[in-house]
């Protein structure tokens, strides 16, 4: 192979991983979830914008949920570098110098913000944008290191796409706004146990990195109890929408099982210290499909099972 294509190859090479270890710095697999909370408040919104408006401005949001995980990268760099799980993260090896992380970071959730309040009207703009700076400077910048409250408050923070997605969908007269709310609250609550699980898994990396979390501050006795209280809340608040009359027999019998098993993993993990270890790890696992089926739930539910009687 000739000198000049085996340099070419090998140039394209690198672009590919420079280019992967940049989305690395977005946290893909939040983002992802992040998206489809927000694609279903703009579902709930039954929006009078047209598809192609409606897709430009989720497009945007998932930009904006990126920006938001890049300014979370550089700024925790130094206590990533100290923890297991994320060592390996681009700007924790050093791949990625802070300057370039962060100037990615600001012209996507720039770019974020402008394109939403062309596609979805600067009310959800609005919304992203403090969104984004609660997530950067509230949450990560203050809250993470300072108190073992860093979750339950910080939450709100990733609480906010079905509303910004509702008010992105230039919701319609009949649109109820009580239902992205109550998105937004199931989110929130659901952030706590979800993260705790992980921080019990975990909890040797945030006493290294010196982060507060529930259980290197106040033990694994009060997180599992705790663990347990916030899964509670989320069987009542998942049949919300019943009560509201807002929702199909399907969607609440289903809702009912999904919340009843993540209760189930939340009481084991506070028996015999075996069963609780893999409780922990099975509460974390299913909570992320939990939140998955809950929202795919109401988005099948809204479109077609709405009318069937219950």
């Amino acid at each position: 192979m000739p000198s000049c294509e085996l340099e070419s190859e090998m140039h394209i090479d690198a672009q590919r991983s420079e280019a992967k270890d940049f989305l690395a710095l977005t946290k893909p697999r939040i983002v992802m979830l992040t998206s489809f909370t927000a694609l279903s408040g703009m579902v709930l919104g039954d929006g009078q914008n047209s598809i192609a408006l409606q897709a430009i401005a989720l497009l945007a949001i998932t930009i904006g949920a990126a920006g938001a995980g890049a300014l979370n990268m550089w700024y925790d760099r130094d206590i990533d570098r100290l923890m297991i799980r994320t060592r390996d993260r681009p700007l924790a090896t050093g791949i990625i110098e802070p300057s370039d992380a962060l100037v990615f970071a600001l012209l996507l959730s720039l770019f974020a913000i402008a394109l939403l309040g062309l596609a979805g009207g600067w009310s959800a703009a609005l919304l992203l944008a403090l969104t984004i700076a609660f997530y950067a400077v509230g949450y990560t910048m203050i809250l993470k290191r300072r108190t073992v409250q860093n979750i339950v408050i910080g939450g709100a923070s990733g609480a906010t796409p079905p509303l910004i997605g509702w008010l992105a969908s230039n919701p319609s007269p009949q649109s109820n706004i009580i239902e992205p709310l109550l998105l937004v609250a199931l989110i929130f609550l659901w952030t706590p146990p979800h993260s705790w699980a992980l921080a019990l898994l975990r909890s040797d990396d945030y006493k290294r990195a010196k982060v507060p979390m529930l259980p290197v501050v106040c033990g694994e006795k009060r997180t599992k109890k705790q663990v347990l209280i916030y899964s509670l809340t989320l069987l009542p608040l998942a049949c919300a929408f019943s009560l509201l009359g807002q929702a199909s027999w399907i969607y609440t019998s289903i809702a009912i099982v999904l919340s009843l098993r993540f209760i189930v993993y939340a009481l084991m993990m506070n028996f015999g210290s075996k069963v609780s270890d893999k409780a922990a790890g099975a509460l974390f696992g299913f909570s992320i499909t939990y939140m998955f089926l809950m929202f795919a739930l109401r988005i099948v539910d809204h479109k077609v099972y709405l009318k069937i009687p219950f």
